[in-house]
Order: structure tokens, then sequence, then C-alpha cells
């Protein structure tokens, strides 16, 4: 490796470590009302419906029985001049295994930082389908990397499509424009504050969605929703 080489990736890993925590902080909404979480899930939910109403979305109808978990981010921000940014807010729902019902939402926050000479903005909603137990356990950590921790690629698009043997699938809508996306590298980090504002009570991940232990009217609509299209149980996870 060349000595100009060695200082462009130091250089790089050096922003990175700059950039990303400030991508996070940009990203992260006040934690401070319940209220604001309760919007969050609402937009998910809107979200979601956008998904399943979409005739591009075929496959996240009919394979969303197979999935173990949705991840689902309404609104994820892309903007870049000379550093790319991407960043947005959303929430989890896992299948349980013995009843079949839907858990209870777990709130996530999803970033990555890129390099490189990019110039535009966008907002994108996302959805990623969680096909695997390995793809829930790196859910149930603290943060995590896609496409270094668990495998990921763009989900595929119509009815017709062939299912691709990964941990996570994702998808995404964008300005008329429909398809899977690539969260390579994408970080994605629980917020167990956000959790306890929402819930009433300290609650991480596993609280939500392996001991069941927490609930909240308002998230009932998204879970009776994801369950009518999964054709799962529709009763909530006790």
């Amino acid at each position: 490796m060349t000595r100009q080489k060695r200082m462009e990736n130091k250089y790089k890993v050096f922003c990175s470590c700059l950039f990303v925590p400030l991508l996070f902080m940009l990203i992260t909404p006040s934690v401070s009302k319940a209220s604001d979480k309760q919007e969050l899930v609402d937009k998910a939910l809107v979200t979601f419906n956008h998904f399943i109403a979409d005739p591009n979305m075929g496959w996240v109808r009919s394979n969303l029985k197979y999935a173990r978990g949705v991840f689902i981010v309404p609104q994820k921000l892309k903007g870049a001049f000379i550093f790319g940014a991407s960043g947005g807010s959303g929430v989890l729902l896992v299948k349980d295994d013995k009843t079949g019902h839907w858990t209870y939402p777990s709130f996530y926050t999803m970033g990555s930082a890129s390099f490189g000479l990019q110039i535009g903005a966008k907002v994108s909603e996302v959805i990623l389908l969680i096909m695997t137990q390995k793809g829930i356990d790196a859910l149930l950590s603290t943060s995590f990397k896609l496409g270094a921790d668990i495998s990921v690629a763009a989900g595929p698009v119509g009815a017709g499509a062939g299912a691709k043997t990964v941990d996570v699938l994702a998808f995404a809508r964008s300005k008329g424009l429909f398809g899977g996306v690539d969260v390579k590298g994408a970080v994605i980090v629980s917020r167990d504050k956000w959790n306890q504002i929402y819930y009433g009570k300290p609650a991480r991940p596993v609280d939500v969605i392996i001991r069941h232990n927490v609930s909240n009217k308002g998230a009932e609509p998204l879970i009776r929703r994801v369950s009518e299209v999964a054709g799962s149980k529709t009763g909530k996870t006790k």
C-alpha cells in the first residue's frame, strides 16, 4: 500500500469517527415526551400501509408471513456534499415463535456515513424484513452493523421474485421510485431511553421483544395491521 493510500485511509477513519456521532445527533429527535414516540409509531403504521398498498411491493405482502421481524423507518434522510450521510429512526416488531403474535414495538435509530463527491438529498421510507433468528439476536444487542454482524441484501421487487438467503432484506420507497435499497454498513442502535419514555418504565429490546413485560395501547393499531398482512394471530403478545 502506498503512503498516499495509507494517508487517505487514515483520513477516512478520522472523519468517520467525527462524522458518525454527529450524524446520530442530527437524526435523533427529542426524547423528552412520550407523544414524540407515539408519533413515530403512528408514522410507522402509515409507512407500512404505503408499502402494502404499493403494487411494486408484492413480494413484501406475500412473504411477510415468513419474516421473523419487521423494522419500519418512516423517514430515512439522505443528503451529501463531499461527505454522504443517511439516517432515520424506526420501530421493530417481532413475531413470537410460540404464540404467533407480534410484539409491541422497540425503538431504534439507523445511520451511516460514506465518502466521495456526492451532491443531492432525498427522503425514503424503509422497511427491513428480518428473516432469520440471527437477525433478531443482533437487534437484541445495543448496536450492530448491517453487512458485518449480519448479512443484508436489497429486497426483491414484484410478486414473482425469489427469496434471498440472507438475515435481512431491505426495501425502500422514495419520490415515486420503488425497489430494494443498499444499507450495508449502516449502524443500528437500540434506544432504551425511548422505550422507557414510551412504556413508562425501563425497557431494553429484550424486555419488549422477549419478556413481553411492557405495553402501550397506542401501538395496538400497528400490531393489528402487521398481523393482518402477515396472516398471524391478531392478539397481543403477553
